[in-house]
């Protein structure tokens, strides 16, 4: 008697009835109908987007003092001051004017309409100018001292004077000739990383600045203190006095527009309207990710 053979049996698996919308006829499933047509849009799938800030996200709160709330208050401040350089460029170039007529004077008399129009080019630039001025100095004062906070959590360890005393510095007429020099470079040298125990040392930029600063603050105690003299030369030579005021006055908005601009660079090394398409590069310490053990029936593979 011969032992059994094993039975060979072959399994096939299909689909149940009704998952799949079945063809009438196999010219249809030869065909093509084109991309996928759905009838409302899907849900699933990712943003079309390369990267969204924090902020761009509804229910997120951004922190008072942050890297990107530097970089917006810096972009306005340097905008202020940037018009400002430019509207004190105007007043110069007013005040030579004005000193070009006086001199012409000594030969005739001068048209009405010329005149009018210098003393309003003068008068306009100057309000422009003080109201630009007050402007800029509250987006300096507010734009320092977020910088200083976000720099000393940046780097771990604080800037050597409060935030009151720095204030009562950039204030005080007289010592604001100094202490704003010592604050920025304070700022510069810790956003650069380095060590809280080397001494801080200003960049050339920085150095520009200072002695801008300063002359800035001479010429206007000059300025002040030359009109009270009521000679007819010394009337002229304050129209000559007020134009190189306003000539340093220009300079120091465009230079500190570049501090600005080099200390916030250094807080935030890739500016975020440089980079057109942000891409994730490395993650870590993330989790590994949930591998699917059972294949759905009509997954794709």
């Amino acid at each position: 008697m011969q032992p059994l053979q094993p039975m060979r049996v072959d399994w096939v698996a299909t689909p149940p009835p009704g998952a799949y919308p079945q063809p009438q006829n196999r010219s249809q499933r030869l065909s093509y109908g084109g991309p996928p047509n759905y009838p409302v849009p899907p849900r699933w799938g990712f943003p079309l987007l390369a990267w969204r800030w924090p902020t761009a996200v509804p229910g997120t709160v951004e922190q008072a003092d942050s890297v990107d709330g530097v970089r917006r208050l810096g972009r306005t401040a340097q905008n202020s001051l940037w018009l400002l350089g430019f509207v004190a460029l105007w007043g110069a170039c007013s005040e030579i004017w004005r000193y070009v007529l006086v001199a012409m004077s000594r030969y005739g008399a001068l048209s009405p309409g010329v005149v009018t129009t210098s003393d309003a080019l003068v008068v306009s630039s100057s309000a422009i100018a003080i109201t630009g001025c007050a402007l800029s100095l509250i987006l300096m004062l507010l734009w320092v001292r977020r910088a200083r906070n976000v720099a000393a959590s940046l780097v771990g360890y604080g800037p050597s004077r409060s935030d009151r005393a720095a204030l009562i510095g950039l204030v005080v007429p007289g010592v604001n000739l100094v202490v704003p020099g010592s604050v920025l470079a304070e700022l510069e040298h810790a956003v650069a990383r380095r060590p809280a125990d080397e001494r801080p040392r200003p960049s050339k930029l920085l150095r520009w600045w200072w002695g801008l600063w300063v002359g800035s603050g001479l010429l206007f105690v000059i300025a002040v203190l030359w009109s009270f003299r009521d000679s007819t030369q010394a009337l002229a030579d304050g129209v000559l006095l007020h134009a190189l005021a306003d000539l340093v006055l220009a300079g120091v908005a465009v230079t500190t527009a570049l501090v600005v601009r080099r200390i916030t660079t250094l807080l935030l090394p890739v500016d975020a309207a440089s980079v057109r398409l942000m891409r994730v590069v490395e993650v870590k310490d993330a989790p590994e990710p949930p591998l699917r053990s059972v294949r759905a029936s009509g997954s794709p593979r």
